[in-house]
């Protein structure tokens, strides 16, 4: 009998059912962390402990086991079959309350388990070494101000802290801010002074050097004729064969003869000096 109507496919169910059942012990998912299970109505998964695959739980009303499930990404050709998980029972002995609350409050720890944002550590800058420092001069205004300072906030510059006898107690650090003020004011007439000639020394070296500077010159321009005449003739090489790197030096004596007696008697002379020297 032939028909016009297209052939379709039957539905497939959306779960595997199947009669088998894998001989290893059951699964108990109250030994499996919550972020490895979801009990959400409909939609129940787990994380193999074989294979690390998260697969579908079937049978929830009945006997709940592991669906048969590979063991690689889904797309893969030729892909193997997971014999340890498949069909594996599944002992369901918490709620799905109790699995949400405990899922909820794992999320807060593996919050604080994620590495937080890298800030970039300050450069310090490096400390000058001694000699580098430049020390500043202490004046007796500047120990002024700071002894003010310390007494405005000093209690007991004020008075305001008693020992047991009832009397004020001393304060070191306004004791010695005061002694060094006292010394600087003493001491400040000299070191006026002694600033005062120091600058006097300065403005005379530059008011010297300043009326030098046109004489050095005029000195200067006096004698550069007779400087290039020099640095002419010294440039200038005497007559013969023409050096390479420098001029040409003889190797043997011109008159041979005269060379000989000469040595000779240089011999004879250092031969005298010797045997007197040792007499």
């Amino acid at each position: 009998m032939t028909t016009t109507a297209t052939p379709t496919a039957r539905k497939r169910c959306r779960k595997t059912r199947t009669t088998k059942v894998n001989p290893r012990p059951a699964i108990v998912l109250s030994t499996i962390p919550a972020t490895e299970i979801d009990l959400a109505p409909g939609r129940e998964h787990m994380v193999c402990p074989e294979c690390r695959t998260w697969c579908p739980i079937t049978g929830m009303n009945s006997s709940p086991k592991l669906v048969p499930h590979h063991t690689d990404p889904a797309g893969t050709p030729n892909p193997r079959r997971c014999m340890a998980g498949t069909d594996r029972r599944v002992t369901i002995d918490i709620t799905v309350e109790d699995w949400h609350t405990v899922l909820i409050e794992a999320r807060p720890t593996t919050a604080s388990r994620r590495a937080t944002k890298v800030l970039p550590k300050p450069k310090a800058t490096p400390t000058p070494a001694a000699s580098q420092l430049t020390p500043t001069p202490l004046s007796a205004d500047t120990i002024r101000r700071a002894f003010r300072r310390h007494q405005e906030q000093c209690r007991a510059c004020k008075a305001e802290i008693t020992g047991r006898d009832g009397l004020p107690l001393p304060c070191r650090d306004g004791e010695r801010l005061a002694v060094t003020f006292l010394r600087l004011l003493r001491q400040e007439p000299r070191r006026r002074a002694i600033r005062e000639f120091f600058a006097q020394e300065r403005r005379r070296l530059d008011r010297h050097y300043a009326a030098a500077a046109p004489t050095r010159a005029t000195q200067w321009s006096a004698v550069l004729p007779k400087v290039t005449d020099a640095d002419t003739r010294r440039a200038q090489l005497p007559a013969g064969d023409a050096p390479t790197e420098s001029p040409a030096v003889p190797l043997i004596p011109r008159d041979t003869e005269a060379y000989d007696r000469r040595q000779h008697e240089l011999g004879r002379q250092y031969a005298r000096t010797s045997t007197t020297s040792a007499a």
